[in-house]
């Protein structure tokens, strides 16, 4: 499987007018942040999930039986909503461990909650079985086409939105985000995934040759915390020549309160992972280096921040 431009173009089409074309903020001389934690239900993911069901009502392939998806909380908070814009029922499998917030937010976007396991993995496994034994269609929280393209219409943005960057850092779980953009920006700038030490699943499988399964753990799991990358993404990866960037708990903590602190944008911990490259030492740019940080997710809890 691959993504192309052509189909991102087209997903900025299709979904036009169903997503927010959120802003930029520059923060400094050199460092902009794309405010994607603004899009509908607090991160990126209803850009691919519209056009993943979209696409599909095109087709004939989206019925009244609805959609379901496995998710540790974002893509099925995406799901449930464009599930219910579009008029048909979602079904969300997430792990047991999800977020209190998350899982409050998916029952009052009117979506079926089960929770099964202890990770991504688990509740993945149960969604598919649901899915073929309804006949609701599947959408893949990262690894579908559909999605993918998606994701890439924010790297459409920001070549809309900032007249010349060099380099996009973006938090990397099951990769969606990263492939997407990185479709989109073509070589107009380098793209740097930046990783939990504790969750590397693109650095692992980039040294492996192909997508591996990793243990996976750390504050930042309940969204970054796909087991295994996305071959789409792999792929993607390997062509645009992507730079891999891990970072530890304690930057990843650090960079979620100086978000909070300096700039009041109230991030999850994996959407802080993107900025923890910069302010940890993890990724040094090189003098004027003109940096685009993507902060994709704004669902946590808000007492975890001071």
């Amino acid at each position: 499987m691959t993504v192309t431009r052509e189909q991102v173009e087209q997903a900025a089409v299709r979904i036009d007018g169903r997503v927010r074309r959120t802003p930029v903020l520059r923060v400094s001389e050199t460092v902009t942040f794309k405010l994607e934690l603004l899009q509908h239900v607090g991160s990126f993911k209803p850009r691919g999930m519209f056009n993943r069901l979209l696409a599909a009502k095109e087709d004939g392939s989206l019925t009244g039986v609805g959609a379901v998806t496995a998710s540790g909380g974002n893509a099925g908070l995406a799901v449930a909503y464009a599930a219910r814009e579009l008029g048909v029922p979602a079904r969300i499998f997430v792990p047991q461990n999800a977020p209190a917030a998350k899982v409050a937010r998916l029952r009052t976007l009117d979506a079926d909650v089960v929770q099964v396991g202890s990770e991504y993995a688990e509740a993945y496994a149960a969604a598919v079985v649901a899915s073929e034994e309804s006949g609701a269609l599947f959408a893949h929280a990262y690894d579908q086409p559909e999605v993918v393209a998606g994701q890439g219409t924010l790297g459409l943005e920001l070549l809309e939105q900032i007249d010349g960057f060099d380099t996009v850092l973006v938090a990397v779980g099951g990769g969606g985000l990263i492939a997407g953009i990185a479709t989109a920006i073509g070589d107009r700038a380098r793209v740097v995934s930046v990783e939990p030490e504790l969750a590397p699943t693109l650095a692992r499988a980039l040294e492996a040759g192909g997508p591996i399964d990793v243990q996976v753990g750390g504050v930042a799991a309940d969204s970054l915390g796909a087991r295994r990358i996305g071959e789409i993404a792999f792929e993607v990866a390997v062509r645009q020549n992507i730079t891999p960037v891990l970072v530890d708990e304690a930057a990843i903590t650090a960079a979620r309160q100086e978000l909070w602190r300096e700039y009041r944008l109230a991030t999850e911990h994996g959407a802080a992972t993107a900025y923890a490259a910069l302010t940890s030492g993890a990724y040094k740019p090189a003098a004027d280096e003109r940096i685009v940080v993507v902060v994709c997710g704004a669902n946590t809890d808000l007492g975890t921040l001071s």
